[in-house]
């Protein structure tokens, strides 16, 4: 059975970004139904007991969307904070080689992440294959592991995410997200994926839903 993650911060830590509310909603009754929907399409079939990370780039429908966004939103509380932090050295000469600048990166984002028709996320990830890193969005449930691309930094853009305390104003929503980044966890995630390639997707999620 997979179980709801604890956040790596109180829900009243976020000031004007997120409000507890928002935190009730989207952690508290969001994220959990994916959870208590997940345990509930596993229950006997060839999926119980299975990895996430396998029920995720295996599974089709209904199964697939609930794990999906269970994964989806255990990363996103990954890269937020609380307070302000900078990239890694690393990360931050693979930002300026592949995008010319931090500044041209978060342009580049947050329009990609304002642009994003409907539901979905936006995300920084990393192609083994080229080494560069790509902003890609998905709609839905849709997540870049299926196409072998590794997490880097995600946005929720879903108007749950945002609507309490931002109603329609994406955009403000995402200047704010941009100044809680956890670049810290995203500087971590971009090393682990250089070095573990897809695998570092997998023990990611291991690492939070450990088996008992």
């Amino acid at each position: 059975m997979f179980e709801l993650r604890k956040l790596p911060y109180g829900k009243d830590t976020m000031g004007d970004f997120l409000s507890p509310v928002t935190f009730d909603f989207h952690y508290g009754k969001h994220h959990q139904a994916y959870v208590t929907n997940l345990n509930g399409l596993i229950e006997n079939t060839e999926f119980a007991g299975s990895e996430l990370f396998d029920i995720i780039t295996k599974a089709k429908g209904g199964l697939f969307n609930n794990a999906a966004q269970v994964y989806n939103h255990d990363f996103y509380w990954d890269c937020i904070a609380p307070v302000a932090s900078e990239a890694g050295l690393e990360l931050q000469e693979q930002i300026h080689k592949d995008f010319g600048s931090l500044e041209a990166f978060k342009d580049i984002y947050l329009k990609s992440a304002t642009s994003l028709f409907g539901s979905g996320w936006c995300w920084l990830v990393y192609d083994s294959t080229s080494q560069k890193l790509e902003i890609i969005q998905t709609s839905n449930a849709a997540t870049p592991p299926t196409e072998g691309k590794i997490p880097v930094l995600v946005v929720d853009v879903w108007e749950h995410a945002y609507y309490i305390d931002h109603k329609n104003a994406r955009a403000v929503y995402l200047e704010k997200f941009y100044n809680h980044i956890n670049w810290n966890f995203v500087s971590q995630a971009y090393e682990w994926a250089k070095k573990e390639g897809i695998n570092s997707v997998r023990f990611y999620m291991n690492d939070i839903h450990k088996k008992s």
